[in-house]
């Protein structure tokens, strides 16, 4: 058996666990430069509040005037990565094996548990998720991944589930699927559940009485899977590798940038956060790619996109060869007369640190690196990220000193990683 567990408005609830006072109120996350909703509590969502809307029309469309009728909140990722690393580590302790799916939710196997205990063990992640963090989640039970992401959907929204709802017969698959919309099932995009439904395919359970050959005509070998996890035959088997093929930093610009010196500031940046990335799960890059954009939707200004990929003498997870590397890539894509967007850094051909193979004609001295990075991880673990950082990053972001520096007009406090926002009690 299969459990999907996800996190209940995961970005609000990250903000609603730290202040009591927004229970009961709705509450919206915008994302980066507080542009569109991307995440909402209950009540945003019963006021009509949709999901992907711009911020700006909450008061323009919908007349909602923000702190009074819907509290909002700038993406706080700090805060919502660790909140996100203590939801897993409750999980962790409690079932066998999982899979980390997203920031919000995960995969994990049942095996070696009764059925009988099943129920037991997805009370147990409901109760203690809540009890230990503070975050919500809803558990769904099932013999597939496809069928556990049914029974979860189920969970979410119908509370006389408590939390949890398990698929272990024949008789609640067939209901289940008999009453989901195709275009909830797992899978299925917003392109294929229109097709499917010009063809008649309305319900989860008119998709499985298919033939299998006219999917995987008109799906292929993806679109014949999920209608056999559909049917109860388990075809995706959980993935319990930690490691990343490969790690992105990136940043639409709180201002466009036009200087080579602004777009050194937040390329360094984002190579530095790949570089504190790769050793957190002990690996290192053997390439990376440094990309920069102009912004797209404004046709009155010209339009430039270029991309580099570096190829690395020895792969490695030091920043100051990241950052180095990331630099040499943007000085040859860089072009005058452009303003800037948007740019980003992608490592990849990762492989862990004690497998990488070692250049004859490569002499950086990797002791002497090695010690640089783990005063650079020490001091910052210790007093906050990027106390300490190397100089082309430029200022601090908390303090606004870089034009790219996303705008974050509600940005909350990093209550669990930064002593300056420890919460105060007051009696």
């Amino acid at each position: 058996m299969f459990a999907v567990i996800d996190c209940n408005n995961f970005f609000v609830s990250c903000e609603k666990a730290f202040n009591p006072a927004l229970e009961g109120r709705a509450v919206v996350v915008l994302s980066n430069n507080d542009g569109c909703v991307v995440s909402r509590s209950q009540e945003a969502k019963d006021m009509g509040i949709k999901m992907g809307m711009p911020a700006y029309q909450l008061a323009e469309q919908m007349g909602l005037k923000v702190g009074e009728d819907v509290v909002a909140f700038s993406s706080n990722y700090r805060l919502y990565g660790d909140m996100s690393r203590r939801v897993m580590t409750v999980l962790a302790e409690i079932v066998p094996s999982m899979e980390i799916y997203s920031i919000d939710e995960c995969f994990a196997s049942f095996k070696g548990v009764s059925v009988e205990q099943i129920a037991a063990k997805a009370a147990e992640i409901v109760y203690k998720v809540r009890k230990y963090t503070g975050i919500p989640v809803c558990v769904g039970v099932a013999p597939t991944k496809t069928l556990a992401k049914v029974a979860n959907w189920y969970a979410k929204r119908y509370k006389g589930y408590n939390g949890y709802c398990i698929i272990d017969s024949e008789e609640k698959r067939l209901k289940a699927i008999g009453k989901l919309e195709i275009g909830e099932v797992w899978g299925i995009g917003r392109r294929y559940s229109k097709f499917l439904k010009g063809e008649g395919v309305n319900t989860a359970l008119d998709f499985t009485q298919k033939s299998a050959w006219w999917v995987k005509k008109n799906m292929g070998i993806v679109g014949l899977r999920t209608q056999m996890e559909l049917g109860g035959q388990p075809v995706a088997q959980l993935d319990v590798r930690e490691e990343k093929k490969s790690i992105t930093t990136s940043r639409s610009f709180g201002e466009m940038v036009s200087s080579l010196e602004e777009l050194q500031s937040a390329v360094s940046s984002f190579a530095s956060a790949c570089a504190g990335k790769l050793r957190q799960q002990g690996s290192a890059a053997g390439c990376i790619t440094v990309y920069i954009l102009t912004n797209f939707f404004r046709e009155d200004l010209p339009r430039y996109y270029n991309s580099i990929t570096i190829k690395l003498p020895e792969a490695s997870d030091s920043t100051f060869v990241l950052v180095e590397e990331a630099l040499k890539g943007l000085k040859q894509i860089y072009r005058k007369g452009y303003l800037y967007k948007k740019a980003g850094v992608i490592v990849g051909e990762i492989v862990p640190c004690n497998a990488v193979q070692q250049n004859l004609f490569e002499h950086k001295d990797n002791g002497k690196l090695k010690s640089l990075n783990n005063v650079l991880d020490s001091v910052n673990a210790r007093y906050g990220r990027d106390v300490l950082k190397i100089a082309v990053q430029g200022g601090l972001a908390e303090e606004g000193a870089d034009k790219w520096v996303m705008k974050r007009t509600w940005l909350s406090g990093n209550y669990t990683t930064d002593i300056k926002d420890i919460i105060e009690i007051k009696a």
